[in-house]
């Protein structure tokens, strides 16, 4: 398999990067918007931006969907589950069931 060319970019902030992709996102402005706390703070970048394009930012607005729901949010994967479950169970909340 050949390698991916990766492009020269620059971010609105005036971060230099290089993407193989045709993906807006910066990853120096991604590391600095990473929560340092918080059920956000457990996810990737991907995890985390699809819950916040969804309006959820909170354990209590996440209890209100379904796990099916979330993982059918852009960006969301199958591993992101069961660290979403235990934030959830530590505060007593748990995923809507269908």
């Amino acid at each position: 398999m050949p390698p991916s060319k990766k492009n020269l970019r620059v971010c609105e902030q005036g971060h230099t990067y290089y993407k193989s992709t045709d993906c807006p996102t910066c990853p120096v402005c991604e590391q600095e918007r990473k929560p340092d706390s918080g059920f956000l703070a457990l996810l990737g970048a991907p995890a985390r931006r699809a819950l916040e394009n969804a309006g959820i930012s909170t354990l209590k607005q996440l209890s209100s969907r379904s796990e099916r729901e979330i993982l059918m949010l852009h960006g969301m994967g199958p591993s992101s589950i069961p660290k979403l479950r235990k934030a959830l169970a530590a505060e007593g909340l748990s995923f809507r069931t269908a």
